[in-house]
């Protein structure tokens, strides 16, 4: 017993060592770890003591690993809160880290159903779809789908051009000068081709989701945003 406790803490020891090694910046994103071989030489452990410790950082999605070429760094999470006021933007501003978010399609479609009722609008309506592909320190975070009235906001689409594709200020040029968060719901699911791709993940990887129902000061619902997110980047803080 007192040898498995010993082990324990060993392998404790280094993953906490590793791990802050790693949140200080030491590890460069991608940059290798040392091998299990180095990590037991160096700690004066057993291989398999060196293998837990660098197994509890892949859970942590502090690496990764693969199969005969090692471990990976795959970077820090920010913490990303969910609260009556979500903006991207404002989420990362403290972090003194270069913020931006790239256009990759914005159209017009037939509304599915599901945002038809959600923006309590007719089914018969039309509403811009907007994909954004938002980004801290040129890191992939997150892809958003907007959906918002095209009636309602018939130049969004300019005016989001006009704004740095700041969802936030194309509100504003729209006389939205100020919207809440009405309900958030939050998932995870296996990754798709376009996410892995845009993301940064691999294939078969996970991502986070939420489906979240934005509105005005009158309470009106004036977005439906659909966000998938790189999980090894982000930890939600619900507030």
């Amino acid at each position: 017993m007192a040898l498995a406790d010993n082990a324990t803490k060993a392998w404790r020891r280094i993953a906490g060592e590793l791990a802050e090694t790693i949140r200080a910046g030491s590890y460069e994103m991608g940059s290798g770890l040392p091998t299990t071989v180095e990590i037991a030489t160096h700690y004066k452990v057993h291989r398999h003591t060196a293998s837990k410790a660098l197994h509890y950082l892949r859970e942590q999605g502090l690496v990764s690993v693969e199969q005969g070429r090692g471990s990976f760094v795959r970077g820090v999470r920010y913490p990303y809160r969910l609260s009556e006021k979500v903006s991207f933007r404002k989420n990362f501003a403290d972090t003194g880290l270069a913020v931006s978010s790239r256009l990759i399609e914005v159209l017009t479609i037939a509304i599915p159903s599901t945002v038809a009722q959600a923006l309590q609008i007719s089914p018969n309506s039309s509403v811009w779809r907007i994909v954004l592909l938002n980004s801290l320190d040129q890191k992939a975070i997150s892809l958003s789908i907007h959906y918002l009235s095209a009636q309602k906001f018939s130049d969004f689409a300019q005016k989001l051009k006009n704004n740095e594709n700041s969802i936030s200020k194309a509100f504003q040029a729209c006389g939205v000068d100020s919207y809440q968060r009405k309900s958030t719901k939050i998932s995870a699911r296996i990754a798709t081709d376009e996410e892995y791709l845009r993301l940064d993940l691999s294939e078969g990887d996970p991502v986070l989701t939420t489906e979240g129902i934005d509105m005005d000061v009158d309470l009106n619902a004036i977005q439906v945003v659909e966000t998938s997110f790189n999980p090894n980047r982000i930890q939600f803080v619900v507030d």
